[in-house]
């Protein structure tokens, strides 16, 4: 079973991370715990060490002690609960492992635009070259997402899905070996693996919730490292290694999390003007119990230079859609709507009914829309 408060009942985390308290909530740490009884709001008061939380359990039985272990921390940390003569599921070791090492696109993007603007690529082996020219040659462009089979295409080249599709179709074995991120990204780890061994990661102690539980956040672009004057190849190449390890982690988790879920978040890395940018996407199927009806909802996130950020969320429920927008800067929510008459007639001419289409300024506070389901997890 997995616990995920929602909030500390007699402290604030932010205070309870700051002071002792923090030294024994680190990742993969064991603590005692027991059940206080329930709040006001129906919430389930827990003493987890020296820390008094609130959580949702709903149809879950605890013993009056058990024990704990931390899985991730953050505003919203995630606690294993260990009962006797229960073994971790896989899903929950591999989850464990890899959460403190992934992060997101932007620094490995950085450092592959960093690296093909100086001298010393040349000085790389040939096939440490042409590994970072397919991996390069997985990165989508605007032209390729702003068509229907185009960003069809990408989300399936995302690395979400490697292993199925190999799996149900293996003779697109040869062309995901060419246009699969995570294969690229699995083909350039090999090799750099073979060169010296790079610092873990797996010591952070500030591991953020799987991307479902954080919501949709734009990723802004980070600027090109900077290397100290008449740095070697190696100390660029120990730099590439760390960010494609966790890249590959990122990609890892979104596909633990992808098989119990009815939702996906995809991540897509674009070509843009002068540097590379990181598309999120919210994919997820809705069904409605009280009348049967079905549908998609699609949200994407998007840090452009020259638009700031933005999101947005699609709701389909064929033939009728709604479209939200935000922006964070008020003269890019004035060019979003500058747009919106010749998006009317393209969908009008579609036979899509549009029963929504806006634009707000300010972009939405992230929210973890899953992390009530982690709580019904069991061993």
């Amino acid at each position: 079973m997995i616990i995920q408060p929602t909030s500390l009942a007699a402290l604030t985390w932010a205070g309870a991370a700051a002071g002792t308290t923090a030294q024994s909530w680190r990742i993969g740490t064991v603590l005692s715990a027991r059940p206080l009884g329930l709040n006001p709001q129906g919430l389930l008061v827990l003493q987890v060490g020296a820390v008094t939380v609130e959580t949702e359990i709903a149809g879950n039985q605890l013993p009056g002690q058990f024990q704990v272990r931390v899985l991730t921390l953050g505003s919203q940390p995630q606690l294993e609960v260990l009962l006797p003569g229960t073994s971790e599921p896989a899903f929950q070791q591999a989850l464990r492992e890899r959460l403190p090492q992934q992060n997101g696109y932007a620094p490995l993007l950085a450092t592959l635009g960093a690296l093909a603007k100086r001298p010393m690529l040349r000085q790389l082996p040939e096939n440490l070259r042409t590994a970072l020219a397919m991996l390069e040659h997985t990165i989508r462009t605007p032209a390729d997402i702003t068509r229907g089979e185009g960003l069809r295409q990408a989300i399936l080249r995302s690395g979400l899905f490697f292993e199925s599709q190999l799996a149900a179709l293996p003779q697109l074995a040869p062309a995901l070996a060419e246009e699969d991120w995570k294969s690229a990204l699995l083909r350039l780890l090999g090799i750099l693996d073979r060169g010296p061994s790079t610092p873990s990661m797996a010591s952070r102690t500030d591991t953020p919730p799987p991307l479902l539980q954080r919501g949709l956040q734009s990723q802004a672009r980070l600027p090109l490292p900077l290397l100290a004057e008449g740095a070697s190849v190696n100390t660029m190449l120990d730099r590439l290694h760390g960010d494609v390890k966790a890249a590959l982690a990122r990609v890892e988790v979104a596909q633990l999390q992808a098989g119990a879920l009815p939702a996906w978040i995809i991540e897509i890395p674009l070509q843009g003007d002068d540097g590379r940018d990181v598309l999120q996407l919210h994919l997820e199927f809705v069904a409605e119990s009280t009348d049967g009806s079905h549908g998609w909802v699609l949200g994407f996130a998007l840090n452009l230079p020259k638009l700031g950020p933005v999101q947005g969320e699609l709701q389909l429920n064929e033939p009728r859609l709604s479209v939200r927008l935000w922006a964070e800067r008020p003269q890019s929510a004035q060019r979003l709507e500058r747009q919106f008459t010749a998006l009317r007639h393209r969908l009008a001419a579609s036979g899509i009914l549009l029963d929504q289409l806006n634009c707000q300024v300010g972009v939405p506070q992230p929210s973890g829309r899953y992390s009530a389901l982690l709580l019904q997890a069991t061993a």
